[in-house]
């Protein structure tokens, strides 16, 4: 069984992430990651779950978040977010790897479509983003999965009832992935 690292996004005292429709991301990851972590480890998934602003030594008495990761053994890397937008009618789901190719953008591509088959977000697709520190300094398979937009209603209605089903099509996906390796 794969092992798996769960990284919802930001930090509960130093960043919030984004804010809209009174909710908080740092909240709303919370829940879907340790929620994550419940189902993986419910069905046999070692896993591990660390929120930290931290993601590589910059800030001092919190988790290092790739260092933990790598040394971890974990086999994949699941950092989960909800994403943001001035135009509020922005929505849908998308997810991010280092580079197209290989395990993390096979991983990212059956998240992906777990999410949108059973949340019925509109599909953003799998995307690079090699300048984000999660995916860029982690040595296994990586993804960031931006689960919603926190600033269009709609998705945030989804994003504050919906967390556990967010949780399910992210476990499934990475269930998906390991049937196909």
């Amino acid at each position: 069984m794969l092992k798996i690292f769960i990284n919802p996004g930001h930090d509960m005292d130093l960043d919030p992430g984004a804010c809209a429709n009174d909710l908080r991301e740092v909240d709303i990851v919370l829940a879907i990651g340790q929620e994550v972590k419940n189902i993986m480890e419910g069905i046999g998934y070692p896993c591990q779950l660390i929120q930290s602003d931290n993601l590589n030594g910059e800030t001092a008495g919190k988790p290092n978040v790739c260092g933990t990761a790598n040394a971890s053994g974990a086999d994949v890397f699941v950092s989960i977010h909800c994403n943001s937008a001035a135009n509020t009618s922005a929505k849908g789901t998308e997810t991010l790897i280092y580079n197209i190719g290989g395990k993390a953008e096979l991983l990212a591509k059956c998240i992906q479509a777990q999410i949108v088959n059973s949340l019925g977000t509109v599909d953003r697709g799998v995307k690079t983003r090699p300048d984000l520190c999660v995916l860029r300094e982690t040595i296994m398979p990586a993804v960031l999965v931006e689960t919603a937009f926190i600033s269009c209603e709609e998705d945030a209605y989804k994003l504050q009832l919906r967390q556990r089903a967010f949780a399910t099509a992210i476990a499934r996906g990475i269930t998906d992935y390991e049937k196909l390796l």
